[in-house]
């Protein structure tokens, strides 16, 4: 349990402290009667960030916007994004991709649709 400790104290002790960052630009609109909102914020050390959210058709609130941040080595990476009925879809250049699916999933979902149009139904339990 010490050696736990020790290490936890340690770790902290190694940490790199945090620089004091400034907003060089807030500006924010909102929220309105309907929920709309925008809002764009740019800190000192890089780090941006800006959204507007607008109503759903039912009744969420849909947002879009982007962020920016620099990371240990100087690199830069920008995130943008909606979030609406189908969930949090980020895009940028640094994000993993899907590997292609293959060739027999195309056939699969067209004998799917081929099925669907003929009135064939799967019970499902």
């Amino acid at each position: 349990m010490k050696i736990v400790l020790l290490l936890c104290l340690s770790a902290m002790a190694l940490a790199r402290p945090q620089e004091d960052a400034v907003a060089v630009v807030d500006e924010r609109e909102g929220p309105a009667d309907n929920g709309a909102y925008s809002y764009n914020i740019q800190i000192d050390n890089g780090i941006t960030q800006s959204e507007t959210g607008n109503p759903g058709e039912e009744g969420q609130i849909n947002a879009e916007g982007s962020y920016t941040y620099t990371d240990d080595d100087g690199n830069s990476f920008t995130i943008t994004y909606v979030a609406d009925e189908r969930g949090f879809q980020p895009q940028g250049d640094h994000l993993p991709v899907a590997p292609p699916a293959p060739d027999h999933v195309a056939d699969l979902l067209r004998i799917a649709d081929e099925q669907r149009a003929a009135g064939i139904t799967f019970d499902q339990k």
